[in-house]
């Protein structure tokens, strides 16, 4: 089973004797933010004021989401039928330039992800469950000397954190274009890579583009795993269960001043707070929620 499907049971058992809320809207940053972060994430939202994030700048996903019709037959619709279409058929891809079928593919699992993170939300909500605040940005990796840190996506702002602490860095990418050896650390394309690596910091991207089964499948030997981005929304019950042992994400604490700022394409960082969750903070959701 992969992570997709694992995800939309999950959510199917634990909404399966309560109504699902209807989407009420997709909120999109304007094409000028693309080149900036505050540019980078959309905003499914809820009829019960839920909110899900994902990631939009995958090839020229934002684009056509604000092109397609799709954006507005949306509304209305049933979030738990929404997100299975995350776990369709025909989701995963080689990196590259997407032809008409990946680009309905693109829409269909972006739009799919963003629902299950916002009923992911629902769910947390009628729980009473807020994640705790995070402590750092790199999800208590803690690099030390004598660590192998591996880190899936380049996170250019978090590199000298763990390299100042004498850690070895490995960098697994998708873009050719950054391969190489750098100071202090170097980029491959191998995901196999990361088998040598005892703790490992990955974007939520990911989860998106349904390349983490691959990915963890490689990181057994880590004592640390630990996946970060706004997107990670979802529940986390499948992350747990291959071995993530920290998630981070964004925790929307102000809906219409987020709504606002995205929509701005302005930072809504004041908006949201960043948290890491583990396993040990988190009750799980009994099954009918």
């Amino acid at each position: 089973m992969s992570f997709a499907t694992d995800l939309v049971t999950a959510l199917e058992r634990a909404t399966a004797a309560r109504p699902v809320p209807r989407v009420r809207a997709l909120h999109l940053p304007p094409p000028a933010a693309a080149p900036s972060k505050n540019g980078e994430f959309c905003a499914l939202e809820l009829d019960d004021g839920a909110l899900g994030i994902s990631y939009v700048l995958l090839d020229d996903t934002l684009q056509r989401l604000i092109d397609s019709p799709a954006r507005g037959g949306i509304v209305g619709m049933d979030a738990l039928e929404l997100a299975r279409a995350f776990a369709a058929p025909g989701g995963q891809r080689d990196a590259g330039a997407a032809g008409p079928a990946e680009a309905a593919d693109d829409l269909r699992r972006t739009l799919g992800f963003a629902a299950a993170n916002a009923l992911s939300r629902t769910l947390m909500d009628r729980l009473g469950f807020a994640p705790p605040r995070a402590t750092d940005s790199i999800g208590g990796i803690d690099p030390r000397a004598g660590d192998h840190v591996g880190m899936v996506g380049l996170f250019s702002p978090l590199l000298k954190q763990v390299t100042a602490a004498g850690a070895r860095l490995t960098v697994v990418e998708l873009n050719p274009e950054y391969a190489g050896r750098y100071e202090g650390y170097r980029v491959t394309l191998d995901a196999a890579a990361l088998e040598d690596c005892n703790k490992v910091l990955s974007t939520s991207t990911i989860l998106l583009n349904h390349t983490v089964d691959g990915v963890l499948a490689h990181c057994r030997r880590a004592e640390r795993i630990v996946l970060i981005g706004p997107s990670a929304g979802c529940l986390p019950d499948p992350l747990f269960a291959r071995g993530v042992t920290v998630v981070g994400g964004s925790w929307v604490s102000d809906r219409a001043g987020f709504i606002d700022a995205l929509c701005r394409g302005e930072s809504w960082s004041a908006f949201a707070y960043k948290f890491a969750l583990t396993a040990a903070d988190w009750p799980g959701v009994p099954a009918g929620r």
